[in-house]
């Protein structure tokens, strides 16, 4: 009789251990597996930096355009906006590949005012964006300048459009023998020879 007791006493000991055991499973909370999404960032298409360049003739400031036909843009990083993407970014434009769709103005543009400057095979510089303005840093005849240039970013292009000042940068003697080798093609109506130190510049580069 007392072997049954303890027999009877020992299944309800197991029994109610076990019970205690699947409660516990059951109070276990299941780990969620956290799920992150990938961002995508801006990515520049190959070959879409340009950069144009307006100067002026005349006392009437008449227009001369032209542009520059290879450009190297590097040092970008990655990042889901146009300023973090060029963020420190180096530009750097070969002379060589002025272009005015006139052969004899982009001879003289480059034989007559470019020799005029020092180090001028290249036109060098950077971007940095700082509380929302673009500083664009421009290298020319030897002398570095910081300036603050209007941007946008429309329709995935990011375009600046400012105005430098060749006596900023020491053009002066440039100015002056570009002037003198083109006299009579910059003169106006009032038989005034005059070529403009303020240059009008446009860059731009397209993202995808």
């Amino acid at each position: 009789m007392m072997n049954k007791k303890i027999a009877i006493l020992t299944l309800s000991l197991a029994l109610a251990f076990t019970s205690c055991k699947k409660e516990e499973k059951q109070e276990e909370t299941p780990t969620e597996e956290v799920k992150t999404e990938e961002v995508s960032g801006l990515k520049i298409i190959s070959d879409s930096t340009k950069v144009s360049w307006t100067a002026y003739k005349t006392t009437d400031k008449v227009a001369v355009g032209g542009s520059f036909k290879q450009i190297e843009l590097k040092g970008t990083q990655n990042g889901t906006t146009p300023e973090t993407v060029l963020e420190g970014a180096l530009f750097s434009i070969p002379v060589s590949s002025l272009f005015t769709n006139n052969e004899d103005r982009d001879s003289k543009l480059k034989t007559i005012f470019f020799a005029a400057l020092k180090n001028t095979e290249i036109i060098g510089g950077a971007f940095n964006f700082r509380d929302g303005k673009c500083l664009l840093t421009l290298t020319l005849n030897d002398v570095t300048k910081q300036m603050e240039v209007p941007y946008t970013f429309e329709n995935n292009k990011f375009a600046i459009n400012s105005t430098i000042n060749l006596d900023d940068f020491g053009g002066q003697a440039a100015i002056e023998a570009i002037n003198k080798a083109c006299y009579d093609l910059h003169k106006g109506a009032d038989g005034v020879s005059k070529t403009w130190s303020e240059v009008a510049i446009t860059g731009s580069v397209q993202f995808e």
